[in-house]
């Protein structure tokens, strides 16, 4: 689950983490109220959309720049009311792009030097690592491919915690001294407790910035939780935006279900993540494209099924529809009896390939065979997926 810029500085405020004062505002009417809580001067506006690149990306009706800098709060005012409702197209959000609903104001500050530091996961290492770079303000992937000397990871004990051996080492990559040196060994723990304690899966300060006065600043902040820790964390659940999620998403989660939309015309109905993911490579292997990404789980039941297929034919690029199931814990006729369901409930009219394999794969094939549906038997993901490939071309 990812969070707003203005939501993650709230947070980073709670756990000592400095950030320059802002304010947030969802309509013309609370931008006053807004930026009355801010000191006059040099102000930020920055959109609040969930993808980067914000301050390189360009509005759908031509303004450029999601990120402005304004010299007054009245000049911070209008360029708010050329934001809000507007739709940002970045390289993130693809050419949809992503409509602006909350604007952020803050204190324009002074920078001295521009940082990069990251807090995420190493799956190989199953452990912490906190990424950082004296090239803050660019793409952590460009450095990574031009300068990749210039990038610094410590690997944290999860049992042990953040030493300090390891934030002095990462103050001395950094190139920072006295008091700069100081407010970032601070900035740094309080940043790792703040990771722990929320269940984050990657906490991004992009860049993080000294000050001529010796500050060491969070300028920018992205937040990004484990799923499968929210339950421990109502707090942080409230914070989520539905606006900024696919409404199909948001559905699939209401009944368990792991989706994703992709750009494609083929829906896939799979169990496992692995074999979603084969299934997907093979419909690309013979040509085809998958329209998303759905893993029914291991044990899923009709109800489940039916709605992962009411979930698919939301999507209006669906042409054909792939199942492909693999019954371990799954029954096979369970499967069948939710598709036969579906099916009818929807009067589904796209093609539809089913391949089922596994436990209880005889009456699963004999419920499809009695259902008098209009539904292509396949043998095997091979078989499946050519199927369905030729059905739709």
């Amino acid at each position: 689950m990812n969070i707003h810029e203005y939501q993650a500085k709230a947070l980073f405020e709670k756990f000592g983490v400095p950030v320059p004062k802002g304010a947030p505002a969802k309509t013309p009417e609370e931008f006053i109220n807004a930026l009355t809580e801010l000191p006059d001067g040099p102000t930020m506006v920055k959109s609040q959309i969930h993808a980067g690149g914000r301050g390189k990306g360009t509005f759908a009706d031509g303004f450029k720049g999601g990120v402005k800098f304004c010299k007054t709060k009245h000049e911070a005012k209008e360029m708010a009311g050329k934001m809000l409702g507007n739709t940002l197209i970045t390289l993130q959000t693809g050419p949809a792009g992503r409509k602006v609903q909350t604007v952020y104001f803050t204190v324009a500050s002074d920078i001295k030097k521009e940082y990069y530091l990251a807090i995420l996961l190493d799956r190989t290492t199953s452990r912490p690592v906190i990424v950082a770079s004296t090239e803050g303000g660019v793409e952590i992937e460009k450095v990574a491919h031009d300068s990749p000397e210039k990038i610094t990871k410590v690997f944290i004990d999860p049992a042990y915690g953040l030493a300090d051996y390891q934030v002095r080492e990462l103050i001395f990559k950094l190139g920072l001294t006295g008091n700069e040196a100081k407010n970032a060994g601070k900035l740094i723990r309080n940043l790792y407790q703040c990771f722990w304690e929320t269940d984050a899966s990657m906490v991004e300060v992009n860049p993080l910035i000294t000050t001529p006065t010796g500050e060491v600043l969070a300028l920018d902040a992205k937040v990004a939780f484990d799923d499968n820790a929210l339950f421990r964390h109502p707090e942080i659940v409230a914070l989520r935006d539905l606006n900024e999620e696919d409404p199909k998403e948001i559905e699939a989660s209401k009944h368990s279900l792991s989706y994703i939309a992709l750009d494609g015309n083929i829906a896939c109905l799979v169990n496992g993540a692995g074999l979603a993911m084969s299934t997907m490579d093979i419909i690309k292997h013979f040509g085809g494209t998958p329209a998303n990404f759905l893993d029914v789980g291991g044990g899923a039941t009709k109800e489940q099924v039916v709605a992962a297929f009411k979930i698919i034919l939301g999507d209006k690029n669906v042409q054909g529809i792939l199942v492909n199931i693999f019954g371990g814990i799954m029954d096979c006729n369970v499967i069948a009896q939710g598709i036969v369901e579906a099916v009818k409930e929807v009067g589904l009219k796209l093609p539809l390939v089913v391949r089922l394999e596994g436990n209880n794969v005889v009456a699963g094939k004999a419920t499809l065979a009695a259902s008098g549906l209009q539904v292509v038997s396949a043998d095997s993901m091979a078989d499946a997926a050519q199927k369905i490939v030729k059905l739709v071309a």
